[in-house]
């Protein structure tokens, strides 16, 4: 009996990430753009690892324990895009990670940028602002207000970031680029405003990648999906098949009713599905068909012009890979050769 996985498993086509990498990477050195990959996508130090050789500056975690992940693995350039409001365990942490590394953390009001300044002074941060998502962040115009607070709580203000979730709409990408860099330059003035220089303006996400490199403001950029892709970029239209870079080995279990159904389920795809998202995953090599059922073990698929047989296996593509990747202990990396070589997701789960 074969030793290799069972499904349902994640594959990482190498030859199609290190494609979709040194695109986006050689996008950014012509555009006079840093890249700082958000590693939270795919949490593998592998990926993370040629993403640096392709020229990214640094990465962006989403976690103090991501960080703590790639910093034990010799990653020593990290960002934690996150408003932190650290207690004394987790100010003790980042003190600790702030010896080993060049480490910086996002702020983004008074109250929060005086306690990191209490509990881990001299700690590097960026200033987060809100071009349009309307999660986290402050009005860009008051930046300089946290900003000087920053410095009078001896914290290091680098500058201002922001994230333009919102252009995850299939109309929307090139307006959400357009309020990301609109964003950045107010955020820019206020900080000047109060006597703080920003060095760093930060940006980015996979859909509106391209109009941030045109934009012409961010200094550097923090796209995620770019890597690997998925359905939602698919659909977005972000990314073509050929740049769909992982998918999920799934096993057609059923066929009772007219119904095919596959043994990749929630626990396996996660199951976020966006307004735009045609299903609940796609199948890569029969554009036609969509997951139109998701249960914990179940993925039912419609749309089928030739339906593969009872046993037979498929390649679902994931709507969004980081709740994918998220749910799977190992990606096991295709280079192409017929053999499967495994790849820890090795910040799995450390989301503190």
């Amino acid at each position: 009996m074969s030793s290799g996985p069972r499904t349902p498993y994640l594959v990482v086509d190498v030859p199609r990430m290190e494609a979709n990498i040194s695109r986006t990477a050689t996008a950014a050195a012509s555009a006079g753009v840093l890249l700082r990959p958000h590693v939270k996508t795919h949490k593998c130090v592998e990926i993370a690892t040629r993403q640096l050789e392709a020229g990214a500056t640094g990465i962006t975690v989403a976690t103090v324990g991501e960080a703590e992940v790639f910093v034990d693995h010799g990653f020593d350039d990290v960002f934690v895009a996150y408003p932190l409001w650290p207690d004394e365990h987790r100010g003790a942490r980042l003190r600790a990670l702030a010896e080993r590394a060049t480490l910086a953390v996002g702020v983004d009001g008074v109250e929060s940028a005086e306690r990191l300044g209490r509990l881990v002074p001299g700690l590097a941060v960026l200033v987060e602002v809100d071009s349009g998502q309307h999660r986290s962040g402050g009005p860009p115009g008051q930046a300089g207000t946290v900003a000087a607070a920053a410095a009078r709580s001896g914290l290091d203000v680098r500058g201002a970031f922001t994230f333009p979730g919102h252009g995850y709409d299939p109309v929307g990408r090139e307006s959400a680029a357009r309020d990301e860099a609109a964003a950045l330059e107010a955020a820019a003035r206020s900080m000047r405003a109060e006597g703080v220089e920003p060095r760093v303006l930060s940006g980015g996400s996979t859909p509106t990648l391209e109009g941030g490199l045109q934009a012409g403001v961010a200094t550097e950029l923090r796209p995620g999906v770019y890597a690997l892709n998925d359905a939602q970029q698919w659909e977005l239209g972000v990314a073509s098949p050929d740049e769909l870079a992982i998918t999920c080995r799934a096993t057609v279990v059923s066929n009772a009713g007219g119904r095919w159904v596959l043994d990749s389920g929630a626990k396996a795809l996660g199951a976020d599905r966006a307004a735009y998202n045609t299903g609940f995953g796609r199948l890569l090599d029969r554009p036609g068909a969509r997951i139109v059922q998701l249960s914990e073990h179940h993925a039912v698929v419609e749309g089928y012009a030739d339906p593969p047989p009872l046993g037979g296996e498929v390649r679902v593509v994931p709507n969004h890979v980081c709740v994918a990747v998220n749910l799977a202990d190992t990606l096991w990396a295709d280079h192409g050769t017929g053999e499967l070589e495994p790849w820890a997701v090795a910040a799995r789960g450390r989301n503190s």
